[in-house]
């Protein structure tokens, strides 16, 4: 359905991107709102849980998000179109794809991660890597598709498909991390304490 949206934005509006942030505004306000659960589970002060919630608003989803919209922008505009078409993308449609395929990293990281904190990823052992990393990697692929879907819904754009490859390269790296008992949701805890000072 985001493809049909933007190809009606495109005839009606002359853009691919759309033109109303209230979808960016509703994922900031879930963060801030999910960052509760992470205070809880990192114990922090009041005044920890506002730079949490700035560095999560300000860095992880809007900062990378940025960066992240520019390199797809940048590949879909000038290496991955069709040679005899002149379009492509807005800077904005690549960052609604990031929106877009932001939210079920929002549910999976700042939901579902900190409700299975203590019982599933909190632990020293493999099992516990494996639950946390599992988050993990179910989060990032869902980004990675969504993304594919962003892209493969415009008409211009050739092999949008690779993206998927970037799937089965996160699955070997989650393989390797398991073995290693590489526990990311603990190191993304430590960061998390570390950045914000407490």
């Amino acid at each position: 359905s985001s493809g049909i949206n933007a190809e009606y934005g495109k005839h009606t509006r002359n853009q691919w991107a759309r033109d109303d942030p209230a979808f960016m505004v509703l994922l900031a306000g879930f963060l801030a709102v999910s960052s509760i659960l992470f205070a809880v589970i990192l114990k922090l002060s009041v005044s920890g849980f506002f730079k949490f919630l700035l560095w999560v608003v300000f860095i992880d989803f809007i900062g990378v998000g940025l960066v992240i919209a520019g390199a797809c922008w940048y590949i879909c505009g000038w290496v991955a179109r069709k040679e005899n078409l002149p379009q492509s993308p807005e800077f904005g449609y690549s960052f609604d794809v990031h929106c877009n395929a932001f939210f079920p990293v929002l549910v999976i990281m700042h939901v579902i991660q900190p409700l299975c904190w203590h019982i599933f990823i909190d632990g020293s052992g493999t099992w516990s890597s494996f639950m946390g990393n599992s988050l993990w990697v179910l989060a990032i692929a869902s980004y990675i598709y969504i993304t594919f879907l962003g892209y493969a819904a415009l008409p211009f754009v050739q092999g949008a498909e690779k993206i998927l490859y970037l799937i089965a390269a996160l699955f070997i790296i989650f393989l390797f991390s398991v073995c290693l008992n590489h526990n990311w949701g603990k190191h993304l805890i430590n960061f998390y304490r570390y950045r914000i000072g407490e």
